[in-house]
């Protein structure tokens, strides 16, 4: 039966179900958080305060700008390029057969990056940033070649770590951030779990104990 009721529930609008609206809401709020903590923009913080333990920081830390130019906004300008040519599916490289390549070239980029701080007289601190980056960069682009490891958590695990054995533990909290990153890749299905927990132990832990190893000879070098 047709009535006047049935007509008005017709016409009254469909509003999605909540649990549906939460749902969105936090696949937005992670897709927003992976793009402000993604490696390009926490690698480039790091970099800057890098010669933080140098005498003459903030004056020095143009010196880690040059860095970042080499291992961030060079790969990320390049990546963005082979998007809009269609080469890539995006700037994250979300596709891993697509990552060999792109980190190929991401290395050539910090080598030649390491050869301008070289010629450049940067601050060993700088230089040995860098350095843990590579082998970093490295370790991601072989397991790349059977396995989808998160750069996200590697990169985010890395930075914090880094950033609290430099600047002492009253920036620990930075380290909360890593659990937050690695959830969020698995909320917008980027990662699955053992991938971001990988990203973060064997990407993020190889280059802070390179960065450490090697801050470690450079002071007993004198």
């Amino acid at each position: 039966m047709n009535g006047p009721v049935d007509g008005k529930m017709r016409n009254r609008p469909a509003h999605p179900d909540p649990p549906l609206i939460g749902i969105c809401a936090k696949n937005r709020a992670a897709r927003l958080l992976s793009e402000v903590f993604q490696p390009p923009v926490v690698v480039t913080v790091l970099l800057l305060v890098s010669p933080a333990l140098e005498p003459g920081f903030p004056g020095n830390a143009w010196f880690g700008a040059v860095a970042a130019f080499f291992v961030c906004v060079l790969p990320l300008g390049a990546v963005l390029v082979l998007v809009k040519l269609g080469k890539v599916t995006d700037h994250h490289v979300s596709r891993r057969e697509q990552r060999a390549p792109v980190l190929a070239m991401a290395f050539g980029s910090l080598l030649l990056g390491l050869g301008v701080l070289t010629a450049i007289n940067a601050p060993k601190s700088v230089v040995v940033m860098v350095l843990a980056i590579v082998g970093g960069v490295v370790v991601t682009a072989v397991v790349s070649l059977f396995w989808k490891i998160s750069g996200h958590a590697g990169a985010i695990a890395a930075s914090t770590a880094i950033a609290v054995l430099m600047l002492g533990t009253a920036w620990s909290p930075l380290l909360l951030l890593i659990p937050a990153v690695a959830w969020w890749r698995v909320v917008v299905r980027a990662h699955t779990l053992a991938q971001v927990v990988a990203g973060a132990l064997l990407c993020g832990g190889l280059i802070t104990w390179l960065w450490w190893m090697l801050t470690e000879l450079t002071v007993h070098a004198g």
